[in-house]
């Protein structure tokens, strides 16, 4: 533990249990059904949990492989060779206790997982900045962060308005969305103050992260989000990533283990409808099959949830205020764009292996594959060339995918200069829109994980939840409350939940 952590666990920065779990049977004592749809991280981390303690569970997926945004796929390159495709970079961070625990069952040691060195941002106008060397523990990473950023000084720290700054310091999961929901993020960084270096640098790459424009974010989340990432947490901004494609090391091991404990698997294979009836639950699939279940977790997308249930009218008379939050929930955030390049030759050897980017039009991270994953570098020693993902979090609309790309490329050369001699071999890329919206205004009707229906549950990260979390860990959290909620009503033990510190470091400090 470092020296930092030992401060930080003197203020209460440190791991917290949200739920403790225990209070049942190791193994339900009758009989239960359970279907998930969605095999993603929030669908999987269900089904897990419930397959463990002998729940009968079948996942439902629409798309041929698992995963959702954590997805990946083969292709065939135009030299014969076999390569996975992702569905974009995803950091592992530490604070993620939940989606951690999940993968442990594949793999106890994570062994999996290598650390990502260094967090550099990048921009066009100001030189690199680097967030991943800082303490990992609140309040001595907020201090060096002050104190080695050449983008907030503190001269600059004079200049703003502290009272417009209190609230990053002082979060509270409800006084925080009260007080702020209201407003988008991008009001609350004008309020600040800040210098146009620091802002760019420090918060709208942050902001950018969770496929929001901060225009059109709510200030309240981005708070909430600051607090998990930077403010609340003992393991800092450092996070991992799997040294093999996620397909390989995340999904394979983990349906294998769920088939062990009696749970299957169904890929390409969409529900259609969801209804109850006096036998329970029933949902329908696009091959005409009907699934029975005492119990049905919804993990899926914002849209893809809106249009379930817009196509399963029995649920009006069951679940009218979850039909009735579909219409705002269901509408996704802005698109997202990921570009692959296999190029001939390879960038600067310093290069960081994942980079922000600031003040682009386009782009906003670069990762580099062969310097990451087995595979890719396979490619790369066997032809000399590179892999590099260019990732959009929130880009403009309408726009084909393959011209994101190439605008995306042509960014990068103003950052990297190199990779205008690079010749591309191949590109992959693809626009999706599934990430969800976090509007100003939508906490009070973002819907948790228990409905309005007994039985039917939601998660992921789009899902609400009454403690930090984000993302991955945010599906994965979702996912277990939802399994625990079933486990205890058919009298099985439930699994431990945990998350960061609750409140910001000055919440205690304001009047409630």
């Amino acid at each position: 533990m470092t020296l930092s952590q030992q401060v930080g666990r003197l203020i209460g920065v440190r791991e917290h249990v949200v739920d403790p779990g225990g209070g049942g049977a190791a193994r339900v004592p009758r009989p239960v059904d359970v279907v998930v749809v969605g095999g993603g991280i929030a669908g999987m981390s269900a089904a897990v949990v419930l397959a463990e303690r002998g729940v009968r569970v079948t996942v439902l997926e629409a798309a041929p492989t698992l995963g959702g945004r954590l997805g990946a796929w083969p292709e065939t390159l135009a030299d014969g060779t076999g390569q996975v495709v992702e569905h974009g970079f995803h950091a592992f961070f530490r604070q993620y206790y939940n989606w951690r625990s999940i993968l442990r069952r594949a793999d106890p040691e994570l062994r999996f997982l290598r650390p990502v060195p260094g967090y550099p941002i990048l921009s066009a106008q100001w030189p690199t900045e680097e967030f991943g060397k800082l303490p990992p523990a609140p309040p001595m990473n907020l201090l060096a962060l002050l104190a080695r950023s050449p983008s907030l000084r503190l001269r600059d720290l004079r200049g703003m308005d502290r009272d417009a700054a209190l609230p990053l310091l002082t979060y509270d999961p409800e006084r925080t969305y009260a007080e702020l929901d209201g407003r988008t993020a991008e009001e609350l960084l004008d309020s600040l103050r800040l210098p146009d270096r620091a802002r760019a640098m420090l918060f709208e790459v942050f902001s950018h992260s969770f496929f929001n424009h901060e225009a059109e974010m709510s200030a309240a989340e981005m708070v909430a989000q600051f607090h998990f990432y930077l403010l609340g947490n003992a393991e800092g901004l450092a996070f991992d990533a799997p040294d093999e494609d996620y397909a390989t090391a995340v999904w394979q091991p983990l349906t294998g283990y769920l088939e062990r404990h009696g749970g299957r698997v169904l890929t390409g294979t969409p529900a259609t409808t969801v209804d109850r009836d006096a036998d329970g639950w029933r949902v329908a699939t696009a091959d005409g099959t009907a699934y029975r279940a005492g119990h049905v977790v919804l993990a899926v997308d914002p849209p893809a949830l809106a249009a379930l249930v817009k196509a399963s009218p029995g649920l009006a008379s069951v679940a009218p205020e979850l039909v009735a939050r579909m219409p705002a929930f269901g509408t996704p955030g802005p698109p997202y764009a990921v570009a692959r390049y296999w190029l001939d030759g390879d960038v600067r050897a310093d290069r960081a292996v994942f980079n922000g980017v600031s003040r682009q039009a386009t782009l906003d991270s670069v990762t580099l594959y062969h310097r990451l994953e087995n595979e890719s570098r396979r490619w790369a020693e066997r032809t000399g060339g590179s892999v590099v993902e260019l990732h959009a979090y929130a880009c403009e609309p309408g726009v084909p995918a393959d011209e994101l790309a190439e605008r995306m490329r042509a960014e990068l050369v103003t950052l990297w200069p190199e990779v205008a001699g690079l010749p591309v071999r191949e590109l992959r890329a693809r626009v999706e829109a599934q990430a969800p919206a976090f509007t100003p205004g939508s906490h009070p009707t973002r819907p948790g994980v228990r409905t309005d229906a007994a039985g039917l549950y939601l998660a992921g990260d789009g899902v609400q939840t009454e403690f930090p979390s984000a993302l991955m860990e945010r599906s994965a959290a979702t996912g277990i409350l939802a399994a625990n909620h079933i486990l205890r009503a058919e009298g099985g033990a439930a699994e431990p939940v945990r998350s960061i510190r609750p409140r910001g470091l000055l919440a205690g400090r304001r009047p409630r």
